[in-house]
């Protein structure tokens, strides 16, 4: 929708027009979000995780998706599940809306440093299969919007697995 030749992108958590930017309540809203999922994330018994490179940023990527586009959001998503790693990012997982608001997604990928990121970015756009998956998102416009936010891991505070046998 347009507004005197401006975009205009609707706040889903009120009245007012969006200006682009996320207010305190929207951002620790986005991050009880995202621990939830990554506590949810998995069904299967508690395992040590296999050693892997340090993660010390990850970027948190919030799409607002087309809700009635949500199978070619899932493919998109699925095809990042083989470019991602092979371009040198740790992906914890693209995550859908299940329940509540339906145009919400995210991507979550993991980095050694901002400079492993900016290396990755680079390869992503040599990587012809990458390009192409870009390209399946524009052309089919399942994306309306796309935020990314960098974060880092608090220490003692990640992948930690319930204590409780019957928790999730």
């Amino acid at each position: 929708m347009s507004l005197r030749g401006k975009l205009y992108i609707p706040n889903m958590c009120g009245s007012k027009r969006s200006t682009g930017h996320l207010d305190r309540r929207e951002v620790i809203s986005a991050g009880a979000s995202i621990c939830a999922l990554l506590a949810l994330g998995s069904n299967a018994p508690a395992q040590t995780p296999p050693r892997r490179e340090t993660v010390n940023v990850t970027c948190i990527i919030r799409y607002q998706i087309d809700p009635f586009q949500r199978d070619g959001f899932k493919q998109y998503a699925e095809n990042w599940g083989r470019i991602i790693p092979r371009c040198g990012g740790h992906l914890l997982g693209y995550f859908l809306p299940e329940e509540g608001t339906n145009d919400v997604a995210w991507g979550l990928i993991a980095f050694a440093s901002l400079a492993s990121y900016e290396s990755y970015r680079a390869r992503l756009k040599s990587d012809p299969e990458a390009r192409e998956n870009f390209n399946f998102a524009q052309t089919k416009r399942l994306i309306l919007r796309e935020e990314r936010n960098f974060v880092e891991v608090v220490d003692g505070t990640f992948e930690i697995p319930s204590k409780l046998r019957d928790s999730v």
